[in-house]
């Protein structure tokens, strides 16, 4: 169900899951469920949404695989430097998935989203992945391509129009050949018309290709002649930095495990009854027991970190090595880049407004009051609505989203003015009294990102006679801090390797 999720761009109905899984819809109703409990879902009615929550599995993978903490800051660097978008990617067997994007804003946009999964034909770093293709690998390969040759089953890519075509595949061949000789690779216009990119590989120990680093552009900035006379020297060279960043870079001692889920999967059965899959929850926990430090476990190791029984954490782990989201070595397990089709590509574009929502939503049925979410303009002297939710009431608060107003008027605004320096004592929320218009009584909290920083208010306003400023504070303000806390938390989940617009 999360794969179709996934690659339904992240919403589907409860009779669409059903028809695309083949599951009876008891069967659908009790998974969603289940997932909706762990905050991995969100249910509107008789649609199904990806919540932000659900990129901790992701997560986890990125965080054990070391690659984006050490190698973004040189990827960004280097599209600062060319202009020009750059991505990281890994191998996941015949097709390659993004681990990082460094993106330009122009209207013309040359991204793909993390986690999204490309066929290693149609790419530049394919070629380069492929020079350590064992013969099975190839025979997988081909057989791929002789189910798929319209590449329907790569759903980030526009399919091929042609069928089977033995000259293309040979030309794979060839290039993947070029690649080993040249230490390079083009992808000239093999996605779709206009789009070329070239790539160099990211060596670690003992000289295996760990990722792959490119620059992608369009044939109006660059040909793919050109990326190759004008941008190869420079990406060159900052692949050359990041190995040195691997080399230098010690491994990170094991993070904060997961929490003891167990318990609450089990009190969460007795509470919900047959409605919650404690199996698919436990199942579920077993892939966040990796993480920063802990890249590869034993199944002992996994059953301590999730407080899980070892043949409870045994029988997900065979689990997910059948359906290629775990690995197994040495009677070792480690999560593959597979655990990315979990939901993170569409989760990988949210931005705050798409993540406070939902919680606007539930915080308006709860006080009765009109809610938004606010940023500060580019100019400081401004608020401008991005998120809201209004009540059903006869007289209510007519703001909508996109309205400015003036910041030092507003609460919202005092919030966000005294973390950008301006002497606004706040104490942690802001309560305006009839200041803006007369009768009108707001009260804002802060939202946090991941550093700590303010990056937008949560804010409530109302007629003056329905709450007393005592009372704001005392009934309203303890309503607004919780959900602060949980748009952070969803915040703070989907921004760990991701940049999440504030508006």
């Amino acid at each position: 169900m999360l794969r179709e999720l996934t690659d339904a761009d992240g919403t589907l109905s409860l009779s669409a899951l059903e028809r695309a899984t083949g599951l009876a819809r008891s069967t659908v109703d009790r998974i969603t469920a289940t997932l909706a409990r762990m905050g991995y879902v969100r249910v509107d009615g008789r649609d199904v949404f990806l919540a932000p929550r659900l990129m901790e599995l992701g997560n986890a993978y990125l965080a054990a695989l070391r690659l984006p903490a050490s190698l973004s800051p040189h990827a960004d660097a280097l599209a600062d430097a060319l202009d020009e978008s750059v991505s990281l990617a890994v191998a996941d067997r015949d097709g390659i998935r993004f681990i990082h994007q460094a993106t330009r804003r122009r209207a013309m946009s040359l991204s793909f989203r993390i986690g999204d999964l490309l066929p290693a034909e149609r790419t530049a770093p394919g070629p380069l992945f492929a020079t350590e293709w064992t013969p099975a690998d190839w025979q997988r390969w081909r057989e791929r391509r002789a189910a798929d040759p319209r590449d329907l089953s790569f759903t980030a890519v526009p399919p091929r129009t042609s069928g089977a075509d033995p000259a293309y595949d040979e030309a794979f061949v060839r290039r993947t050949r070029e690649a080993s000789a040249d230490g390079w690779a083009l992808d000239d216009q093999l996605i779709e018309p206009g789009l070329v990119a070239i790539s160099v590989p990211v060596r670690g120990e003992g000289g295996t290709v760990v990722c792959v680093a490119s620059v992608v552009s369009h044939t109006s900035r660059h040909t793919a002649h050109g990326l190759r006379t004008d941008l190869l020297p420079r990406l060159r060279s900052a692949v050359a930095e990041m190995e040195e960043e691997l080399q230098r870079t010690p491994p990170p001692e094991p993070g904060r495990r997961p929490a003891d889920l167990a318990l609450w999967t089990g009190a969460t059965k007795l509470q919900l009854g047959r409605d919650f899959i404690e199996s698919l929850a436990r199942g579920l926990t077993v892939l966040t027991a990796f993480g920063e430090g802990r890249p590869r476990l034993t199944l002992t190791e996994v059953a301590r970190a999730t407080g899980l029984a070892r043949a409870t954490a045994r029988r997900a782990l065979i689990t997910y090595t059948h359906l290629g989201l775990v690995t197994t070595a040495d009677r070792a397990f480690a999560l593959t880049p597979r655990v990315l089709s979990l939901g993170f590509p569409p989760l990988s574009r949210t931005t705050l407004p798409e993540i406070a929502q939902p919680h606007l939503v539930d915080l308006t049925s709860r006080i009765h009051e009109s809610t938004a979410l606010a940023v500060l303009s580019d100019s400081g002297e401004e608020i401008q609505y991005t998120a809201r939710v209004a009540t059903g009431r006869v007289m209510s608060v007519n703001v909508t989203v996109g309205t400015r107003l003036p910041a030092h008027a507003t609460a919202s605004g005092r919030v966000l003015l005294a973390e950008a320096g301006t002497p606004v004592h706040t104490q942690g929320y802001a309560l305006v009294d009839e200041e803006l218009e007369e009768g009108l009584r707001s009260l804002a909290v802060p939202v946090r990102d991941r550093e700590g920083r303010v990056v937008a208010a949560l804010s409530t306003a109302m007629h003056a006679s329905r709450h007393s400023p005592h009372e704001c504070v005392t009934d309203l303000l303890p309503e607004l801090t919780t959900t602060a806390t949980r748009i952070e938390s969803d915040l703070h989940t989907a921004a760990r390797y991701t940049r999440v617009a504030p508006t």
